[in-house]
Parts: structure tokens; sequence; C-alpha cells
């Protein structure tokens, strides 16, 4: 009969030209560590079993013949930088290993050590080797989605959401989703109890500020027969019947001060007292919530309790607006083009250039809502194959040079226009300023009067990537 494969044990490789001092190393670490141990006694040595051989920590020493300490870690970050790096460096010199550390190693330990300090210094280091090894089968796993869980991203942004639900999903913890309307919070909600051992139980969604103050009570906690007028039949609240399931709060900032003590109540207690009743319900639920709203803001107005904030507040996920991940955009376009086309039953369209364009640069106030319902209008309302800016109320870009003169443009509100010419502006300036200095973003700085990170930012704010004005030879392969 066989059993379960076995886990494969962390590997330490000790580097160090004293060969007792190795081999005395090597027993003890391997019964106080559980852990395979290598040795190497130079440097030239330990990198060329590094080649060879997969480790996770290396214990190197500072001074050796030859290649010495920091030369080594030089080579590992270069050659492998995933191994985490303790070095070991005799009494009184402190600065090396300082030096050390900032190219990279991650502790360092002076001789002579006692034996409990080098092994609590090597757990700390194996631990950390394991989160960037789960962090990279993360990173390598999202990689290969344009869509996690039906939230549509590969963005940096969207990858730590990502990560954090993933991560929060195993718990049982509260979660407060934060993010401007149009976000996706509900779809973060739903991953959040998709993912978790609740999935078999029920999702209960309820969008607090649609249900009036004294029915969202009743909602929520259900009632007694005869507890008030018209009270004909004992109700079930939303709590209990998202027992061993989730209870998604939307827009939890927009409930009453008297419904947020009562809230407090149940998530201290775990249970609920339905209207009428007398006796306590238990109730097994996790409580996801989210809001548009700043809730700070609202606890110093005192509008909002803020014992209720710390425990809504446990594990906290910012949805980042799109303006902030627009590199999202063409992906966003294409799962909607995909979904829409075949519930609107027309036929495959694209999105003109001019039009994508316009959707780089736009600031996208209600975020991915927005862009979805364009994308809406744009499958029911384009003639051909192509989406182009007319069919979905948008102007053009190329027609640009001679705004004032165009009738579309004097028909839009004032500070939509404003913000018109601005996008206008800046996307014509950035783009000529980079084709003049061939996509060299240093040279495109110093030339207007920027900080080279202030440009990066603004060129990122307007969907400009200087690649696209270099020439083929100066483009990284």
């Amino acid at each position: 009969m066989s059993g379960a494969p076995k886990v494969p044990k962390d590997r330490i490789l000790v580097v160090d030209d004293e060969l007792d001092f190795l081999r005395l190393l090597k027993r003890s670490l391997v019964k106080d560590l559980d852990c395979e141990v290598l040795t190497a006694s130079s440097g030239e040595a330990a990198l060329q079993m590094l080649d060879e051989e997969p480790v996770d920590v290396a214990l190197v020493d500072m001074k050796m013949p030859g290649m010495d300490g920091l030369e080594v870690l030089e080579e590992m970050r270069t050659r492998h930088p995933w191994v985490t790096a303790v070095m070991m460096t005799a009494y009184g010199c402190v600065e090396l290993a300082v030096q050390a550390m900032r190219q990279g190693a991650y502790d360092f330990i002076t001789k002579p050590f006692d034996h409990e300090t080098l092994v609590f210094t090597l757990q700390k280091a194996l631990e950390r080797h394991r989160l960037l090894r789960e962090n990279m089968r993360l990173q390598r796993w999202y990689q290969g989605q344009s869509a996690f869980q039906n939230i549509v991203g590969r963005s940096p942004a969207m990858r730590r959401v990502f990560e954090t639900v993933q991560m929060v999903a195993a718990s049982d913890l509260t979660v407060l989703i934060t993010g401007e309307s149009g976000t996706g919070k509900d779809l973060v909600a739903r991953a959040i109890h998709d993912l978790s051992e609740r999935s078999r139980g029920p999702f209960v969604a309820v969008n607090c500020p649609t249900v009036p103050e004294n029915i969202l009570e009743s909602e929520l906690f259900g009632y007694k027969k005869g507890a008030f007028t018209h009270a004909t039949h004992n109700k079930i609240g939303l709590f209990q019947e998202a027992h061993r399931g989730t209870l998604f709060l939307d827009e939890i900032g927009d409930i009453s001060p008297a419904i947020q003590t009562k809230l407090l109540r149940v998530l201290q207690d775990k249970a609920i007292k339905p209207l009428g009743d007398t006796k306590m319900i238990k109730v097994d639920v996790r409580v996801v919530a989210s809001t548009n709203r700043n809730l700070q803001e609202k606890i110093r107005s005192g509008t909002f309790r803020e014992d209720l904030y710390y425990r809504l507040n446990v594990v906290p996920i910012e949805m980042p607006p799109l303006r902030q991940r627009r590199e999202d955009i063409p992906l966003l376009c294409d799962h909607f083009l995909k979904k829409h086309g075949a519930e609107l039953r027309r036929p495959h369209k694209t999105i003109s250039p001019e039009l994508m364009e316009i959707f780089l640069a736009r600031e996208w106030d209600g975020n991915v809502r927005e862009l979805e319902n364009t994308i809406m209008r744009g499958i029911l309302f384009a003639p051909g194959d192509e989406i182009r800016p007319e069919h979905v109320g948008l102007m053009s870009k190329r027609r640009s040079d001679h705004i004032f003169d165009d009738a579309s443009f004097q028909q839009l509100p004032y500070k939509q226009a404003k913000e018109e010419v601005l996008r206008r502006f800046h996307r014509q300036y950035l783009e000529n300023l980079l084709a003049r200095c061939g996509g060299n973003v240093t040279h495109a700085a110093r030339q207007c009067g920027l900080e080279r990170q202030a440009l990066q930012q603004v060129m990122r704010r307007f969907g400009i990537s200087a690649e696209k004005f270099r020439k083929p030879s100066e483009t990284a392969p």
C-alpha cells in the first residue's frame, strides 16, 4: 500500500573553508532543522553546486581564500536570485555584514555564535523562502490567466487583489472590500465565498442602501409573528438564510447608526435576535462587506461606529479604479465583446484603433461598469464588424486639431469639455515629446522639465508607452 507522496525537505547549503566546522554544522542542522544540508569548502564550489542542485537557503562565510562571501553573494544574486542568503562574519566585522545586506543578503550572524541563535536565524530564512516560493507560484499561475473567478485582469494591482482573495478565502475572517463604484467589489465577494470551505453553503447578498431602514432590520434579522402590524407569520432573516455560508453586505457605509449597533452585536456574539423574539439564535456566517465611502471620514463625522469598522476591517481589500489598471482595458474589452455579443445575439465585433486609444486615455469615473455599458452600446449600434467612437458617443482623437470648431465638442457640458481639452493636450504633448526624443524617457523628462518618475506617472495615466516611439534597434527583445 503506497502512502501519500513525501514533501521534499528544505535544503541548506553551508559554505566555509574550515572542513571540521562544515562537518560539525551539517550533523547538528540535519538533526535540529530536519532538513538536507549540503556543504562547500569554497565560493567556487558553492556556485557550481548551486548550478546543479536546487537550494533554499545558503549560509555563507564572509572570509574565505579565493572568492570571498561578498563575491559569492553577488554571483548568487545574479544566477540564483530565489536563494535566501545568510552571511557568517567574524566578530568586529559588522560593517561587512551590513554591506552584504545592502547587496541582497537576508540576514547575518556573527562568529562565534551559539547554536540556538543559528537555528533560529535559519528557521526565519527558511520561512521567508517558503513565502517567496508560494508568491512565485501564485504569480506564475496568474500570468497564465486572463480571468480569476470571473474577474478579468493581469495588471499588478489586480494580481495583488487575486493573491489576497486566494489567501483570505482559506480562513473565516471578516473582509471589508473598498473601492469606487463599478470596480467589481461584488465579484470579489463572490470569489472569496467560492474559494472558501463555505462554497457549498449559501451566498446571500443584500444591497444595503436599496432597502429602507425600517425594513432592513427585519430583512437582516427576521421577525416573529405579531412583532408589529402586518407581521402575520414568522420571517427568517438573511443571517439565518446564510447559515454555514457567506453574507455579503454591499455598500455597508450607508446603513443607519441603529442598524450599525445591532450588526456589531451580531459580529461579537455570533448570534441574532429576531424582532419580537426573546431568545438569541446562534448563526454560523462569514461576513463580507463592501463600501465606496470613506469610512474613516464617516467615523470622524460621527456617522459610522469606529468599533464596527474595526470588526469589519479584519482583512481589507482595496479595489483599484480602472484608471490605475489601464493595461487591463484591452482584456476587459475582449471579455465584454464575447460576453454581450452572445447575449445580444450579435455577430462578433472588434474595437477600432481610434476607439481603443480613447478607452486607454479616458478617466472612467464609472470604472469597469462604465466600460461594460459603453461596449454594450457599441455592440448594439455599430452597423458593421468594427465599433468606432461615433457608435458609442465618443469623439475620435484624430479630430483633435480643431476641437473648438467641432460641433459635437461644443455641445458637451463645461466640465466634460474642459477634461477633453486637457486629455487631448496631454496626449498630443507627450506623444510629440517622445517622438522627438526617440522614446527615451530620461531625455524627454530633461527636455520637458519633469522628474523622470513624474513623467512616467503622467504617461501611465494617459496610457502612453514609450516603446512605440523607439527605433527597432533600441527596443528590448
